[in-house]
């Protein structure tokens, strides 16, 4: 058999659908159905039946994606071990990080970063999604929740409180709210997810309760820009929002819970000379805070 075959043969158990699978390899539909047709071929078995959802594994199938996945780990791995040996200083690191990170602190240490080695080359990913080290998907990760998978070195760079802040211009116009108003008269940014979830919403220990959510986002990037463009009060990272020059309205009070920072890569590529450079300079990143 074609050990490529295995790479469709996932991608279709994944997703149930051509057009997914191929999109999610790069490929054409056709390709996906051909490379399908001649595994079955080589193993001499049906893989999956077509139904009205999409393609399902038959039971020869279901034995078939257990030893894929197991393939998949070996590659995974293989490629994870030969990269720990690599002891040159040059090459190409992956970094994900959410936004308000990656503009801070990722984007400024990699220009430190370059000036020393300049042959190491950056791929930086934001957003909210967790990329898998296992699978290569990222090198490194800056995360705000420790992922507790034996297999990651993990280190914390930071835990700091959450403040209530407000631009200089909001304040002036709309004035200082009183601890227990509930913020009556005042417009709020709020973090969508809060939103999403239907949780009686509160910032710095006070329920919302007449006060008016103007704006919402998805990243504390927006909902830190849409603070300093005067739309409302928000709740951040107490360092963020003095790096952003944003006024902290009731400093005596912050969240019990903080807001950690998590620097995160496989032990595989611990002893990886580029992969160790861009952490060296990441974790300096965050040092003086």
């Amino acid at each position: 058999m074609n050990w490529d075959d295995a790479r469709f043969f996932l991608a279709l158990a994944r997703i149930s659908t051509l057009r997914g699978a191929a999109r999610a390899l790069g490929v054409d539909q056709a390709t996906v159905g051909r490379r399908i047709a001649a595994l079955e071929r080589s193993l001499n078995a049906v893989l999956f039946l077509r139904t009205s959802d999409g393609y399902a594994l038959t039971t020869a199938g279901e034995a078939a994606l257990d030893a894929a996945e197991k393939m998949e780990h070996a590659g995974d791995e293989l490629q994870r071990r030969i990269a720990g040996l690599d002891e040159r200083p040059s090459g190409l690191v992956r970094i994900a990080s959410t936004d308000s990170l990656a503009v801070d602190f990722v984007i400024p240490a990699m220009a430190r970063l370059h000036e020393s080695y300049p042959d190491v080359q950056v791929s930086i990913q934001s957003g909210t999604d967790m990329l898998n080290l296992a699978k290569r998907e990222a090198d490194i990760a800056l995360r705000t929740i420790k992922p507790d998978n034996p297999d990651l070195l993990v280190r914390r760079l930071a835990s700091w409180p959450l403040g209530l802040f407000a631009s200089r211009q909001y304040l002036e116009r709309r004035g200082i709210p009183p601890p227990g108003s509930g913020f009556k008269g005042h417009d709020v940014v709020a973090f969508q997810a809060h939103i999403d979830a239907g949780e009686r919403y509160n910032l710095a220990q006070e329920t919302l309760q007449g006060a008016r959510v103007v704006a919402s986002a998805n990243s504390s990037l927006l909902v830190r820009t849409a603070l300093a463009a005067g739309l409302g009060l928000g709740e951040i990272p107490v360092q963020m929002g003095k790096r952003d020059g944003l006024v902290q309205v009731w400093p005596q009070r912050t969240r019990p819970q903080t807001y950690d920072v998590w620097l995160v890569t496989h032990k595989d590529l611990r002893h990886t000379v580029r992969v160790s450079r861009v952490m060296d300079y990441l974790v300096a990143g965050f040092e003086p805070l």
